[in-house]
C-alpha cells in the first residue's frame, strides 16, 4: 500500500527486527507535514533544531552523533546516549558547540558503549528544546554470525522522491547504512535533470551550480530537508564516501569535467569547499579513507577513488578527433591502448592510500576475518560496449548520442573498454588492487555505485579469480534506459553480459538499493527495485538476490 511518507506512523518503520523486539517499539517521531509542504528559502531553514539528527563512522566501542542547532550564537549542546528511549540512565553523554562558523552542524564521538549493540541519542539545548531521538548501534567484536548493510549511490534531488531511503527504514533489516557517494549533485536547476524532467515537488537550492562553499552548504541543507533521507539518518548509523558529484562531475585530484577556471576560479579552492560542507553536513569523520571491523567476520574498507590520488581521466573523444573514417579511429585507440592507456605508474587511489589499502587486506585476512568488502564510487570489473548495440540503435535515436554509441563501439573494436571514469579507465592500478587481494587470499567484495545500473562481476586477474563485485542501482538518478531509449534494456543487459566474460547479471532500468548480508558461507546481495520514484511509495518493483560462497570467487545469479 502506498504511503505519505510525511505521514508514516511510528509503528509502520518499525517491523518486528529481533533487536526492536527485544527492547520493544522505537517510537520514531515523525516528519512534520509543514516541512514537507512548505516552500523552501534560499535564506535559511528556521531555528532550532532544523535538520534532525544522525550518526556514522560506528567502531566496536564509539559513535559519531550529529546534527543541527541554529541560533543568533554560539550555543553548547548537551547530548546524552542511552540503552532505553526515556533515557532514564544515560550511559555515555557530553556537551558540544553549535556554531555558524561550522553551518551550526555539530558532531561529537559517544564513547564507553558495548560491541554489537543499538542505542538511543538525543541532544538538549539550554532552552530545553530536545532534537528528534535517533537510534544507532556499534560494530560487532568477536564471533559474528550475520551482519547487514544497506548500500545506496546517486541520489538526485530534482528526479524524484527518496523512496529507496523510506523502504530501508521501513524494512528495518540491516545494522548499517552505506552510501557509495553523489549524495548531492552539484548542478544548477534545469541542468540535471533538464526542466522538463525535473519533478516538480523537487525544488532545489541554490538555484545555480554549487561552486563556493556557501553554495554547497544550501544544496545539502535543501537535500536534508527530505523526510526518507532524514528518517533514514535517524533510524541507523551510516558509513558514507563522496563521488564526483560531492563536488564536481568527473572529479579528479586536480580538477573535474564540470569546473571552468576561468569562470568558477580556482579548483583547489572548489574542491575544499566541496570537503569541508560535505564534513560538516554529513555524520563522517575527516579521514579521507577508513577502515570498520565487523566482528570476526569482515573489514568494511571505505576508498576515495577520487579526490586523493586519482590522475585525470582520458577522453576518448579527444583520441579519435579528426579520425573521419573507421580505419584510423581503431588505429589511433590501438595507439593510446598500447600507450598512455597501459601506463603501468597510472594512479586511481594514490600510493599512499593504495599501501594502506592492501596492507589492510593482508591483515584483515591473517588475522581471520572472512571478507575484505570495499566501499567505493566506480565499477572494478571490466565493461565494454557489446557490438550487436549497433544493430539496435533505432532510427530516432539523437545525433549526439548515435555519435557517443558509435564511439563506444569503436573502443570495444579496439579491445578498449568505453568509461574512462571506471577502474576500466586506469588498468594497471586494477590490477595492482586484484593481484594484492590474491596474494592476501582475500575474500574480495567489492561495492561500487556511480552508474545508476545494477550490475554483478565475476573479478579476475591474469585468469584467476580474484573476487566479486556488485554495483548498487541509483536511488533517482536515471540509468542507460535514459540514454538508450530506443533499445529495450533486457536486450542491453543480454548483450552486454553475453560480451563481457566477467559480467555475469545486469539492470539498466530501475532505481533503487542493495541490501548485503554478510555470514561466514556467504555475502548475499538483494536487489531491491523501487517501483517509482515520481510519487512517495514504499512499493517494491521486485527484488533479485545475488550470492557468493566465500572462497568461491563466483557469483550465483
Amino acid at each position: 500500500m502506498t504511503q505519505s511518507k510525511a505521514t508514516l506512523s511510528a509503528r509502520s518503520l518499525t517491523p518486528a527486527a529481533p533487536v526492536l523486539s527485544r527492547r520493544g517499539l522505537f517510537q520514531l517521531g515523525a516528519v512534520s507535514a509543514a516541512l514537507v509542504a512548505s516552500p523552501l528559502a534560499a535564506r535559511g531553514f528556521g531555528s532550532g533544531f532544523t535538520h534532525g539528527v544522525a550518526s556514522g563512522e560506528p567502531g566496536q566501542d564509539r559513535v559519531l552523533l550529529w546534527t543541527r542547532f541554529v541560533a543568533e550564537q554560539d550555543t553548547p549542546l548537551d547530548w546524552q546516549v542511552s540503552e532505553s528511549e526515556d533515557f532514564s540512565k544515560p550511559i555515555s553523554e557530553g556537551r558540544v558547540m553549535a556554531s555558524p562558523q561550522r553551518d551550526w552542524c555539530c558532531k561529537t564521538w559517544a564513547n564507553g558503549l558495548k560491541s554489537d549493540a543499538w542505542y538511543f541519542y538525543r541532544f538538549v539545548a539550554p532552552d530545553g528544546s530536545v532534537s528528534i531521538t535517533g537510534r544507532t548501534r556499534t560494530l560487532p567484536a568477536g564471533s559474528t554470525a550475520k551482519f547487514r548493510l544497506a548500500v545506496f549511490s546517486c541520489s538526485n534531488f530534482g528526479f524524484g522522491w527518496f523512496n529507496s531511503y523510506a523502504h530501508a527504514a521501513q524494512a528495518n533489516d540491516a545494522d548499517l547504512a552505506v552510501h557509495l557517494g553523489d549524495y548531492i549533485y552539484e548542478y544548477g536547476r534545469g541542468t540535471y535533470p533538464s526542466a522538463d524532467a525535473a519533478n516538480p515537488h523537487r525544488v532545489l537550492w541554490p538555484d545555480h551550480e554549487s561552486i563556493v562553499l556557501a553554495d554547497y552548504r544550501l544544496r545539502y541543507a535543501t537535500y536534508r530537508t527530505d523526510p526518507d533521507l532524514r528518517r533514514l539518518h535517524q533510524v541507523m548509523p551510516m558509513v558514507a564516501v563522496w563521488d564526483d558529484h560531492e563536488a564536481a562531475n568527473d572529479s579528479w585530484e586536480n580538477g573535474a569535467e564540470n569546473h571552468q577556471a576561468e569562470t568558477e576560479g580556482d579548483w583547489a579552492a572548489r574542491k575544499a569547499a566541496a570537503k569541508r560542507a560535505y564534513r560538516e553536513w554529513m555524520p563522517v569523520s575527516d579521514e579521507p579513507y577508513a577502515q570498520y571491523e565487523l566482528g570476526d567476520l569482515a573489514t568494511l574498507f571505505r576508498l576515495d577513488t577520487r579526490l586523493e590520488g586519482r590522475e585525470e581521466q582520458f577522453d576518448l573523444g579527444a583520441v579519435l578527433k579528426g579520425k573521419t573514417d573507421p580505419q584510423s579511429a581503431i588505429a589511433a585507440l590501438s595507439a593510446f591502448k598500447a600507450g598512455n592507456w597501459a601506463n603501468p605508474e597510472r594512479q586511481m587511489l594514490g600510493q599512499t592510500q593504495e599501501d594502506w589499502l592492501f596492507g589492510g587486506m593482508a591483515t584483515s585476512r591473517s588475522s581471520g576475518k572472512i571478507w575484505q568488502v570495499l566501499a567505493q564510487q566506480v565499477l572494478v570489473g571490466e565493461l565494454r560496449s557489446p557490438p550487436a548495440i549497433l544493430s539496435l540503435i533505432a532510427d530516432d535515436l539523437p545525433q549526439w548520442l548515435r555519435q557517443r554509441v558509435l564511439a563506444a563501439a569503436a573502443a570495444n573494436a579496439a579491445g578498449l573498454p568505453s568509461n574512462m571514469d571506471a577502474w576500466d579507465g586506469y588498468p594497471a592500478a586494477r590490477a595492482r588492487l586484484l593481484t594484492a587481494a590474491q596474494n592476501a587470499d582475500a575474500n574480495l567484495l567489492v561495492l561500487a555505485g556511480d552508474t545508476h545500473n545494477g550490475w554483478a562481476f565475476e573479478l579476475e586477474q591474469d585468469g584467476d579469480g580474484a573476487g566479486v563485485e556488485f554495483g548498487v542501482p541509483g536511488v533517482t538518478s536515471p540509468g542507460l534506459e535514459a540514454s538508450l531509449s530506443g533499445i529495450a534494456p533486457s536486450d542491453f543487459a543480454k548483450a552486454a553480459v553475453d560480451h563481457n566474460t566477467q559480467l555475469v547479471w545486469a539492470d539498466t532500468s530501475q532505481r533503487g538499493y542493495m541490501n548485503v548480508e554478510l555470514t561466514p558461507e556467504s555475502a548475499t546481495t538483494e536487489m531491491r527495485f523501487v517501483e517509482t520514484v515520481k510519487t512517495q511509495s514504499t512499493r517494491l518493483a521486485g527484488t533479485k538476490r545475488l550470492s557468493t560462497q566465500a572462497g568461491s570467487q563466483r557469483v550465483d545469479v
